[in-house]
């Protein structure tokens, strides 16, 4: 169980790259969000990070069992739910204005900093989740972030079309 738990855990391994970990499992989730959303749609991302959600929160358990560190940096899979929920306003966005998902770069970079950020800095609810000391609150912190920059995703879009243009 523990080597499939570490190849979800860890990304497929990309958790070991360092430094940084968390920031390569939240780039190499954007490639993944764009096949998925090539092969189903937005709706196939939003089911993606349900499912990185579930086996995540499995996969870290199985990790952190029987050790002080809850949070291991090489679990990624956090990031990488996180990411692609942070994504999911610009795939829709693409999805509804009939274009490829890579017309809508700059939403792709809002969403890429703007999950760092808050994964990072861990603001109010985001910390909250955090120091819960278990595999759900390693999980929970980048669901929450992900949201977080969603909203900021859309608060920016809206800015720019609707106010600036």
């Amino acid at each position: 169980m523990k080597p499939l738990a570490t190849l979800a855990g860890t990304f497929f391994y990309v958790g070991y790259m360092r430094p940084f970990s968390g920031t390569w499992g939240s780039a190499a989730a954007l490639p993944v969000a764009y096949a998925l959303n090539l092969v189903g749609g937005y709706w196939l991302v939003a089911i993606g990070a349900l499912a990185a959600f579930l086996i995540g929160w499995w996969a870290t358990s199985v990790m952190i069992e029987g050790q002080d560190d809850h949070d291991p940096s090489e679990v990624v899979i956090d990031e990488v739910a996180g990411q692609w929920i942070a994504l999911l306003p610009v795939l829709i966005g693409a999805s509804h204005a009939g274009v490829d998902a890579l017309a809508l770069w700059p939403g792709w970079l809002v969403a890429f900093f703007g999950f760092r950020f808050f994964d990072i800095l861990k603001p109010g609810p985001i910390g909250w989740a955090d120091q819960r000391g278990d595999a759900l609150g390693v999980m929970l912190d980048d669901i929450i972030a992900g949201v977080t920059a969603a909203l900021t995703v859309g608060l920016a879009a809206y800015v720019w079309h609707g106010l600036l243009m």
